[in-house]
């Protein structure tokens, strides 16, 4: 079964990143499928729509459920919000070994035969055997928040930054490769380097403590978790029934 694969492949596969920062996120009680009142963590009484996105830019889960996003961007009145949850980041950052690859290989075959999604024999043959790459979620987390407070480009990014790690084996957590991200999706480049300076450090760790809290209040198990607002209500939407089935989550979000 479709959805119960992706299940216990997001759990097994995510729940690690967040398991080691689980300290830091604030408990309080489970949304789960059914709509709820909104979180302390976000502003109740929205009129329109809101699909807020929990994520990281290095869970490969969420690169498997990128088509479900863009799917969702194209649809008219709903607004899309992006909670970096930093999975990999600070003394949770990892650098390359032989077990960490045995590990992502597994889990990244898994996503591609499930999602049909791209992983480039640049990352697999390049990247995951460089000894020397360490995968940090927090400068492509602070350059996604640039791009989106400098031209609401936050997802063009993401989706550039998925593919530059996933396809062609780029270390995303690198500066100079976020720069380069960045000027492709069209954005000023002195710009860039202003916003990426004055949202780096604090700022995108008070982003991601508030992500790790939505998270928790709304019962959600790791990344990614969507979950749909309309008004004051929320509902947190089961993200493996939707695998190919672009409809149906189009007819969920649309209603």
């Amino acid at each position: 079964m479709v959805n119960e694969g992706m299940n216990e492949g997001m759990n097994e596969g995510m729940n690690e990143g967040m398991n080691e920062g689980r300290s830091e996120v604030v408990n309080g009680p489970p949304c789960s499928d059914t709509a709820c009142p909104v979180p302390g963590a976000l502003t109740a009484g929205a009129a329109d729509k809101v699909l807020h996105y929990i994520y990281d830019p290095l869970c490969g889960w969420c690169y498997g459920v990128a088509t479900l996003l863009q799917e969702a961007r194209q649809i008219e009145g709903l607004g899309i919000v992006m909670h970096g949850g930093g999975m990999m980041i600070g003394h949770h950052r990892r650098q390359v070994s032989a077990t960490f690859r045995s590990y992502l290989i597994q889990h990244d075959h898994q996503i591609a035969t499930m999602t049909g999604q791209v992983f480039g024999d640049a990352y697999f043959n390049g990247l995951l055997l460089d000894n020397t790459t360490i995968f940090d979620s927090e400068p492509p987390t602070t350059a996604i928040l640039a791009a989106d407070h400098l031209a609401g480009k936050g997802l063009e990014l993401l989706k550039r930054i998925q593919h530059a790690h996933y396809v062609l084996g780029l270390r995303v957590a690198d500066v100079v490769v976020l720069r380069d991200l960045a000027v492709a999706v069209g954005l000023d480049l002195a710009q860039f380097d202003r916003a990426f300076a004055e949202l780096g450090g604090a700022p995108t760790q008070a982003h991601i403590t508030r992500s790790r809290t939505l998270l928790t209040e709304l019962g959600g198990l790791g990344f990614p978790t969507f979950a749909l607002q309309r008004g004051e209500r929320i509902e947190m939407l089961d993200t493996g029934r939707f695998l190919g089935k672009v409809e149906a989550w189009k007819a969920v979000l649309s209603t």
